[in-house]
Protein backbone atom coordinates (compact mmCIF):
# COMPACT_ATOMS: atom_id res chain seq x y z
CA UNK A 1 0.00 0.00 0.00
CA UNK A 2 1.52 3.06 -1.27
CA UNK A 3 0.83 6.96 0.63
CA UNK A 4 0.39 9.79 -1.83
CA UNK A 5 1.15 13.38 -0.06
CA UNK A 6 -3.00 13.78 0.05
CA UNK A 7 -3.26 10.44 1.54
CA UNK A 8 -2.94 10.26 5.76
CA UNK A 9 -1.32 6.27 6.91
CA UNK A 10 -3.44 5.51 10.09
CA UNK A 11 -1.41 3.57 13.05
CA UNK A 12 -3.53 0.73 12.09
CA UNK A 13 -2.36 0.29 8.23
CA UNK A 14 0.27 -1.83 7.21
CA UNK A 15 3.80 -0.48 6.46
CA UNK A 16 4.89 -2.26 3.51
CA UNK A 17 7.97 -0.92 2.35
CA UNK A 18 7.65 0.22 -1.72
CA UNK A 19 9.83 -2.69 -2.92
CA UNK A 20 7.48 -5.72 -1.39
CA UNK A 21 6.20 -7.35 -3.77
CA UNK A 22 1.86 -8.51 -2.07
CA UNK A 23 -0.61 -10.41 -3.37
CA UNK A 24 -4.29 -9.16 -3.67
CA UNK A 25 -5.40 -12.39 -2.38
CA UNK A 26 -2.79 -11.92 1.04
CA UNK A 27 -4.30 -10.39 3.93
CA UNK A 28 -2.44 -8.37 6.50
CA UNK A 29 -3.69 -7.24 9.87
CA UNK A 30 -3.45 -3.61 11.41
CA UNK A 31 0.05 -2.60 12.31
CA UNK A 32 2.02 -5.18 10.22
CA UNK A 33 5.02 -4.48 8.90
CA UNK A 34 6.81 -5.59 5.74
CA UNK A 35 10.20 -5.15 4.46
CA UNK A 36 12.31 -4.52 1.48
CA UNK A 37 11.86 -6.90 -1.43
CA UNK A 38 9.60 -9.41 0.73
CA UNK A 39 7.57 -11.59 -1.44
CA UNK A 40 3.90 -12.47 -0.10
CA UNK A 41 1.73 -14.60 -2.11
CA UNK A 42 -1.61 -15.95 -2.42
CA UNK A 43 -3.61 -17.29 0.44
CA UNK A 44 -1.97 -15.67 3.30
CA UNK A 45 -3.09 -14.32 6.51
CA UNK A 46 -0.74 -12.63 9.04
CA UNK A 47 -2.34 -11.50 12.04
CA UNK A 48 -1.99 -7.95 13.71
CA UNK A 49 1.59 -6.48 14.37
CA UNK A 50 3.60 -9.12 12.66
CA UNK A 51 6.53 -7.71 11.93
CA UNK A 52 8.28 -9.27 8.73
CA UNK A 53 11.89 -8.30 7.52
CA UNK A 54 13.46 -7.76 3.79
CA UNK A 55 13.63 -10.75 1.94
CA UNK A 56 11.35 -12.70 2.97
CA UNK A 57 9.29 -15.42 1.44
CA UNK A 58 5.73 -16.46 2.29
CA UNK A 59 3.47 -18.77 0.21
CA UNK A 60 0.45 -19.85 0.89
CA UNK A 61 -1.73 -21.38 1.93
CA UNK A 62 -0.46 -20.12 5.30
CA UNK A 63 -2.34 -18.03 8.16
CA UNK A 64 0.76 -16.57 10.77
CA UNK A 65 -1.09 -15.08 14.29
CA UNK A 66 -0.31 -11.70 15.55
CA UNK A 67 2.97 -10.45 17.10
CA UNK A 68 5.63 -12.44 15.30
CA UNK A 69 9.03 -11.81 14.24
CA UNK A 70 9.94 -12.87 10.68
CA UNK A 71 14.01 -12.20 9.92
CA UNK A 72 15.53 -11.23 6.85
CA UNK A 73 15.51 -14.73 4.43
CA UNK A 74 13.07 -17.05 6.27
CA UNK A 75 10.91 -19.10 3.77
CA UNK A 76 7.48 -19.44 5.54
CA UNK A 77 4.80 -21.74 3.71
CA UNK A 78 6.62 -23.28 0.76
CA UNK A 79 5.68 -26.13 -0.70
CA UNK A 80 6.63 -29.50 1.20
CA UNK A 81 10.09 -31.35 0.64
CA UNK A 82 8.02 -34.62 -0.29
CA UNK A 83 8.85 -36.37 -3.87
CA UNK A 84 5.56 -37.85 -3.75
CA UNK A 85 4.07 -34.13 -3.70
CA UNK A 86 1.62 -33.01 -6.63
CA UNK A 87 0.45 -30.09 -6.15
CA UNK A 88 -2.17 -30.74 -3.30
CA UNK A 89 -3.91 -28.10 -1.54
CA UNK A 90 -1.80 -28.13 2.40
CA UNK A 91 -1.06 -25.51 4.63
CA UNK A 92 0.63 -24.07 7.49
CA UNK A 93 -0.36 -22.36 10.82
CA UNK A 94 1.82 -20.34 12.71
CA UNK A 95 0.31 -19.18 16.21
CA UNK A 96 1.38 -15.84 17.87
CA UNK A 97 4.47 -13.73 19.35
CA UNK A 98 7.02 -16.34 17.80
CA UNK A 99 10.75 -15.02 16.45
CA UNK A 100 11.52 -16.94 13.24
CA UNK A 101 15.21 -15.70 12.76
CA UNK A 102 17.35 -15.87 9.59
CA UNK A 103 17.19 -18.35 6.76
CA UNK A 104 14.87 -20.42 8.69
CA UNK A 105 12.37 -22.80 6.46
CA UNK A 106 8.95 -23.46 7.46
CA UNK A 107 6.90 -25.79 4.72
CA UNK A 108 3.32 -26.84 4.11
CA UNK A 109 1.91 -29.99 5.37
CA UNK A 110 1.67 -33.10 2.69
CA UNK A 111 -0.86 -35.23 1.27
CA UNK A 112 0.68 -38.07 2.45
CA UNK A 113 -0.08 -36.78 6.64
CA UNK A 114 -2.11 -34.45 8.37
CA UNK A 115 -1.73 -32.10 5.20
CA UNK A 116 -1.15 -29.05 7.72
CA UNK A 117 2.04 -28.16 9.42
CA UNK A 118 1.19 -26.56 13.03
CA UNK A 119 3.52 -23.99 15.07
CA UNK A 120 2.42 -22.57 18.70
CA UNK A 121 2.96 -19.49 20.09
CA UNK A 122 6.11 -17.90 21.87
CA UNK A 123 8.38 -19.75 20.19
CA UNK A 124 12.29 -19.05 19.30
CA UNK A 125 13.40 -20.74 15.91
CA UNK A 126 16.75 -19.72 15.63
CA UNK A 127 18.91 -18.94 12.29
CA UNK A 128 18.87 -22.29 9.92
CA UNK A 129 16.10 -24.43 11.39
CA UNK A 130 14.05 -26.47 9.17
CA UNK A 131 10.39 -27.67 10.16
CA UNK A 132 9.39 -30.37 7.30
CA UNK A 133 5.97 -31.28 6.41
CA UNK A 134 3.23 -32.25 8.61
CA UNK A 135 4.96 -31.57 11.65
CA UNK A 136 3.31 -30.28 15.19
CA UNK A 137 5.78 -27.67 17.21
CA UNK A 138 4.30 -26.34 20.48
CA UNK A 139 4.00 -23.29 22.56
CA UNK A 140 7.24 -21.84 24.21
CA UNK A 141 9.69 -23.99 22.57
CA UNK A 142 13.58 -23.22 21.41
CA UNK A 143 14.99 -24.76 17.95
CA UNK A 144 18.40 -23.28 18.05
CA UNK A 145 20.90 -22.70 15.06
CA UNK A 146 20.21 -25.35 12.14
CA UNK A 147 17.84 -27.77 14.26
CA UNK A 148 15.79 -30.07 12.14
CA UNK A 149 12.43 -31.65 12.37
CA UNK A 150 11.79 -34.06 9.95
CA UNK A 151 8.41 -34.53 8.79
CA UNK A 152 5.06 -35.95 11.25
CA UNK A 153 7.40 -34.82 13.82
CA UNK A 154 5.42 -33.52 17.14
CA UNK A 155 7.68 -31.59 19.51
CA UNK A 156 6.13 -30.64 22.63
CA UNK A 157 5.83 -27.42 25.15
CA UNK A 158 8.79 -25.90 26.47
CA UNK A 159 11.00 -28.23 24.50
CA UNK A 160 14.46 -27.35 23.78
CA UNK A 161 16.34 -28.73 20.80
CA UNK A 162 20.25 -27.49 20.79
CA UNK A 163 22.03 -26.60 17.44
CA UNK A 164 22.05 -29.26 14.80
CA UNK A 165 20.17 -31.43 16.46
CA UNK A 166 17.82 -33.48 14.02
CA UNK A 167 14.98 -35.10 14.77
CA UNK A 168 14.28 -38.44 12.62
CA UNK A 169 10.59 -38.18 10.81
CA UNK A 170 7.48 -39.41 12.96
CA UNK A 171 9.47 -39.21 15.57
CA UNK A 172 7.98 -36.89 19.01
CA UNK A 173 10.36 -34.92 21.41
CA UNK A 174 8.39 -34.27 24.75
CA UNK A 175 7.70 -31.37 26.82
CA UNK A 176 10.00 -29.71 28.90
CA UNK A 177 12.54 -32.43 27.53
CA UNK A 178 16.21 -31.13 25.97
CA UNK A 179 18.50 -32.28 23.59
CA UNK A 180 22.38 -31.15 23.46
CA UNK A 181 24.02 -29.51 20.30
CA UNK A 182 24.27 -32.57 17.47
CA UNK A 183 21.70 -35.10 18.85
CA UNK A 184 20.77 -37.35 16.43
CA UNK A 185 17.40 -38.50 17.79
CA UNK A 186 15.90 -41.83 15.54
CA UNK A 187 13.23 -42.64 18.74
CA UNK A 188 11.11 -40.34 21.01
CA UNK A 189 12.21 -38.29 23.72
CA UNK A 190 9.91 -38.46 27.22
CA UNK A 191 8.89 -35.83 28.74
CA UNK A 192 11.84 -34.05 31.02
CA UNK A 193 14.48 -35.77 29.88
CA UNK A 194 18.26 -34.84 28.57
CA UNK A 195 19.28 -36.47 25.26
CA UNK A 196 22.69 -36.57 23.36
CA UNK A 197 24.73 -38.07 21.79
CA UNK A 198 24.35 -40.05 18.01
CA UNK A 199 21.20 -41.68 18.21
CA UNK A 200 20.12 -39.94 21.34
CA UNK A 201 20.59 -41.32 24.79
CA UNK A 202 19.23 -39.97 28.34
CA UNK A 203 21.57 -38.09 30.24
CA UNK A 204 19.13 -37.59 33.47
CA UNK A 205 16.35 -34.78 33.92
CA UNK A 206 15.82 -31.24 32.67
CA UNK A 207 16.51 -30.16 35.84
CA UNK A 208 17.08 -26.50 35.15
CA UNK A 209 14.67 -26.22 32.36
CA UNK A 210 12.20 -27.46 35.25
CA UNK A 211 13.25 -25.20 38.17
CA UNK A 212 13.06 -22.29 35.65
CA UNK A 213 9.22 -23.47 34.63
CA UNK A 214 8.48 -23.30 38.77
CA UNK A 215 8.28 -26.91 39.16
CA UNK A 216 8.33 -27.50 42.40
CA UNK A 217 11.22 -29.22 44.37
CA UNK A 218 8.31 -31.98 45.58
CA UNK A 219 7.54 -32.46 41.50
CA UNK A 220 10.95 -32.74 40.44
CA UNK A 221 12.06 -35.08 43.45
CA UNK A 222 9.32 -37.68 41.79
CA UNK A 223 10.32 -36.92 38.56
CA UNK A 224 14.39 -38.16 39.58
CA UNK A 225 12.39 -41.25 41.24
CA UNK A 226 10.62 -41.67 37.98
CA UNK A 227 13.80 -41.50 35.92
CA UNK A 228 15.35 -44.16 37.93
CA UNK A 229 12.81 -46.71 37.25
CA UNK A 230 12.65 -45.77 33.94
CA UNK A 231 16.27 -45.81 33.39
CA UNK A 232 18.54 -47.21 36.30
CA UNK A 233 16.67 -49.94 37.31
CA UNK A 234 17.07 -52.61 34.83
CA UNK A 235 13.50 -53.47 34.68
CA UNK A 236 11.97 -54.01 30.81
CA UNK A 237 9.78 -51.09 29.33
CA UNK A 238 6.49 -52.12 30.83
CA UNK A 239 7.43 -53.23 33.69
CA UNK A 240 9.15 -49.85 34.22
CA UNK A 241 5.54 -48.32 32.87
CA UNK A 242 3.87 -50.24 35.89
CA UNK A 243 6.08 -48.96 38.36
CA UNK A 244 5.34 -45.72 37.39
CA UNK A 245 1.63 -45.74 36.79
CA UNK A 246 2.01 -46.68 40.99
CA UNK A 247 3.90 -43.34 41.46
CA UNK A 248 1.83 -41.67 39.44
CA UNK A 249 -1.19 -41.68 41.54
CA UNK A 250 0.34 -39.20 44.10
CA UNK A 251 2.93 -37.26 41.54
CA UNK A 252 0.71 -35.53 38.26
CA UNK A 253 3.98 -34.91 36.30
CA UNK A 254 4.54 -39.19 36.20
CA UNK A 255 0.72 -39.25 34.70
CA UNK A 256 2.24 -37.08 31.92
CA UNK A 257 4.99 -39.29 31.65
CA UNK A 258 3.40 -42.55 31.46
CA UNK A 259 0.70 -41.17 28.72
CA UNK A 260 3.51 -40.59 26.39
CA UNK A 261 5.07 -43.67 27.63
CA UNK A 262 2.09 -45.29 26.75
CA UNK A 263 1.21 -43.71 23.60
CA UNK A 264 4.59 -44.52 21.97
CA UNK A 265 4.61 -46.16 18.64
CA UNK A 266 8.55 -45.68 17.64
CA UNK A 267 9.76 -46.63 21.26
CA UNK A 268 11.91 -44.35 23.68
CA UNK A 269 15.31 -43.38 23.35
CA UNK A 270 16.96 -45.70 25.95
Amino acid sequence: MRYGRHHVRLASDPVIHPTAIIDAKARLGAGVAVGAYSIIGPEVEIGDGTWIGPHVVISGPTRIGRDNQIFQFASVGERPQHKAFRGEVTSLEVGDRNVIREYVTLNRGSAAGTGVTRIGSDNFVMAYAHVAHDCEVGNHTILANAATLGGHVVVGDHAVLGGLSAVHQFCRVGTFSMTAGGTMVFKDIPPYVMTSGYGAEPHGLNTRGLKRRDFSDESIADLRRAYKILYKSGLLLEEAIQQLEELSKTAPPVAHLVTFLRSSERGIVR
